[in-house]
């Protein structure tokens, strides 16, 4: 018997999954323990299921015996939405990474949810195909993980999120039954739109076992510039005069003064001694239009401030401006804080300064280190606090800095979270986002979908069942 899960079932999981892919071994199940938020809880029992049918029959063994089942690709979510919340079962989707097809002619990508989003893209880029959405953690994040949280990423701001590109779904239940939304159709309004509900629903409502695609043809060109600005005042009104200006960029990205100390190394330019904010700004298009969108966003960024602007020469040049974007989050673990909550808080583009100057006051009035960045075109903002995990001063110090950013982005026209989900971090605060009614409405939909409450219970919903 593991953690309360008798050896029958056990062995009926494995029965089902066959022989070395259900562990039970401590030493194995720790490393299903965790994920990219800091929480941890170890499962009772891991399964890595190869196919649909094989996860339809462990959700139906699951629902027989009452164990909770939690949903998992990666594992490099920061909300802690596949951290087990009780005794139960790990169903790991690595698996299940096939490209199941390419259709040039319907422009769309038929996968299973444990392929990588990137090896997605380099796979469609070779038929002279585009999936835009493209979150931080693409080398190694997984197509079903990017769904279930509603990833986005830098290219949002023209482009949108993951939930815009989901067109059908292959769903198993939570009495092991299988549906399939959506359509593969361009058009189709027929009912209610369970597609849509399922995605950023983080596994508490069912288990995606197959999802279609949308695609759209690759840009013929891009054009890359970094620009190094004095404050962050001076880098948010640059992105507001872009939009006033009638250039709408594929990515704006903001890194204040302490990210930029992260990444120093790794940037292509020298960084002036004054420079505290920073921009990375990429443009695409017609091959002909690239020269003359750079030329107004440079127009943009000096006529608000900037310090210089420095245009990619060539693709090398962009692959190393974007090196250190990419590399900031793992650069930030290396300033040697022990504690690092990540928040990803969204507001209004046009209130994107006044969030920035909030986040500096909170930082102050709470004594906690903040280091911010992230999408600047779309207003979603990558709030870190640094702390030491083991002064309890701290710990309090950070928690009343987490509610003031949460009151902050809501104030101020936003919500909670931009792609990263809620999961177990972020399910407190939910109310304040959604209101009362709406969480009514959430728990109403859980209860139809899950009503012996096993899908990915203790997430999302304030009070749903979980003790992790």
């Amino acid at each position: 018997m593991t953690q309360g899960l008798s050896n029958t079932l056990l062995e009926k999981l494995e029965g089902i999954v066959g022989h070395g892919r259900m562990l039970a071994d401590p030493a194995d199940l720790v490393c299903y323990a965790f994920d990219a938020s800091g929480l941890e809880s170890v499962p009772a029992a891991v399964v890595l299921p190869s196919n649909t049918a094989e996860v339809a029959a462990i959700v139906a063994l699951a629902l027989k015996h009452t164990v909770p089942l939690f949903p998992r690709g990666a594992g490099s979510g920061t909300a802690g939405g596949s951290i087990p919340s009780s005794n139960g079962i790990a169903v790991v989707l690595t698996g299940m990474n096939r490209i199941l097809e390419i259709n040039t002619g319907n422009l769309t990508a038929t996968v299973e949810p444990g392929v990588i989003t990137g090896a997605l893209q380099k796979a469609v880029s070779k038929h002279g195909l585009f999936y835009p959405p493209d979150p931080a953690s693409l080398s190694f994040c997984t197509i079903g993980g990017n769904v279930n949280t509603g990833a986005g990423g830098a290219r949002a701001v023209k482009y949108g999120v993951t939930r815009d590109y989901v067109t059908s779904l292959e769903v198993v239940l939570a009495d092991g039954r299988v549906i399939n939304t959506g359509h593969d159709t361009a058009k189709g309004v027929a009912g209610y739109d369970l597609t849509r509900l399922m995605v950023g629903s983080e596994g508490t409502l069912g288990i995606i076992t197959r999802i279609t695609l949308r695609l759209i043809p690759q840009p013929e060109a891009v054009g890359t510039a970094l620009v190094l600005f004095p404050d962050t005042a001076s880098a948010c009104n640059a992105v507001k005069s872009f939009f006033e200006n009638r250039i709408l960029p594929r990515c704006a990205e903001f890194l204040d003064a302490m990210s930029i100390r992260c990444v120093r190394e790794m940037l292509p330019q020298e960084v002036h001694e004054k420079c505290r904010a920073m921009l990375l700004v990429e443009v695409d298009g017609p091959v002909a239009s690239i020269q003359s969108q750079l030329e107004v966003v440079k127009k943009c960024c000096m006529e608000s401030g900037a310090i210089n602007a420095m245009v990619a020469k060539n693709s090398s040049d962009a692959a190393a401006m974007w090196k250190a974007r990419r590399n900031l989050s793992p650069a930030i673990r290396r300033l040697g804080y022990s504690g690092k909550v990540s928040e990803d808080i969204c507001v209004p583009r046009q209130k994107l300064p006044e969030a920035v100057t909030r986040l500096d006051e909170i930082s102050k009035r709470h004594n906690i280190t903040i280091l911010s960045f992230g999408h600047a075109g779309d207003g979603n903002l990558h709030v870190n606090l640094l702390f030491d995990r083991d002064s309890t001063n701290e710990v309090k110090d950070m928690e009343r800095a987490v509610a003031e950013i949460m009151e902050t982005a809501v104030g101020l026209g936003g919500t909670i979270s931009g792609e990263h989900g809620i999961g177990l971090a972020k399910k407190e605060f939910m109310e304040l986002d959604a209101g009362t009614t709406q969480i009514e409405l959430m728990q109403g939909i859980k209860k139809v979908f899950d009503p012996a409450e096993i899908m990915n219970p203790g997430k999302v919903l304030p009070g749903a069942a979980g003790n992790a």
